[in-house]
């Protein structure tokens, strides 16, 4: 029986960067290599945040600098599909202007 390796329908989809439910100061470290390594290899550095149900303080940092770290560079940064939660921690923490929120870099 011959078998072929299933293809990603998007290969961009692969690399993308995905927020855990619980975006915690235990994630922080695995999502800071993700993004050191996203922002060399991807020409927008995107990250989904669509499953988030909390988000601490750790990985709020982590946006920021992100962010920040792209604008300097020329890097288009988005969030995508954040969730209610994330929406909100990041409102309350009044980090949306820094994080994207505000200034509409999200979809």
């Amino acid at each position: 029986m011959h078998s072929t390796p299933q293809q990603p329908e998007d290969a961009a989809e692969d690399r993308s960067l995905r927020l855990p439910v619980h975006a915690a100061t235990v994630t922080a470290e695995d999502l800071r290599v993700r993004l050191v390594l996203a922002a060399d290899f991807d020409d927008t550095l995107e990250i989904d945040a669509s499953e988030v149900e909390s988000v601490g303080q750790a990985v709020l940092q982590l946006l920021v600098a992100a962010r920040a770290e792209a604008a300097g560079n020329g890097q288009p940064f988005r969030i995508t599909n954040p969730s209610p939660a994330f929406i909100d921690r990041v409102t309350r923490s009044r980090l949306a202007d820094a994080i994207g929120l505000e200034s509409g870099d999200f979809q």
